[in-house]
């Protein structure tokens, strides 16, 4: 839990998708690195929930890699990887970097779902800014 707190800081809002999500988790030797969950939306749209990497092992390809890994195992059942995100320094370049794009937003998101202002880098997220990824063309192949 501690982990997917980092990545969503309010245990409420995590509950909301934790039960119908897939969890994966990426450990170094016994040490949990890095997890994530991701939902299927349907109309073959699957949505990055909760990313998160553990302070130790930021900044050396991991949470890259996790994507990498979602899309490989799921490009053949899904056509789109979704995710949202807050207005941040940190969170839009890295998904940028990882090939999404911008498809849209969703005013005062932050505001109106978590009960307390939710800091990053010294802004208060308001709005839910919205990507997507084209998943590989070998979708519906086995």
């Amino acid at each position: 839990m501690y982990l997917l707190l980092l990545g969503d800081e309010q245990r409420e809002m995590i509950y909301k998708y934790l039960d119908r999500g897939r969890l994966f988790v990426v450990k170094n030797d016994d040490n949990v690195c890095a997890v994530c969950i991701v939902t299927d939306e349907s109309d073959f749209v699957l949505e990055l929930k909760n990313i998160s990497v553990a302070e130790r092992y930021q900044r050396q390809g991991i949470g890259k890699k996790l994507i990498c890994f979602i899309e490989d195992k799921f490009s053949e059942a899904f056509k789109k990887l979704t995710v949202g995100t807050g207005d941040s320094p940190l969170t839009v370049p890295f998904y940028e970097s990882c090939g999404f794009r911008k498809c849209g937003v969703i005013k005062n998101f932050f505001i109106d779902n978590y009960d307390h202002p939710i800091i990053e880098s010294g802004v208060r997220l308001c709005d839910m800014i919205c990507f997507e990824k084209e998943l590989s063309g070998n979708y519906g192949t086995d």
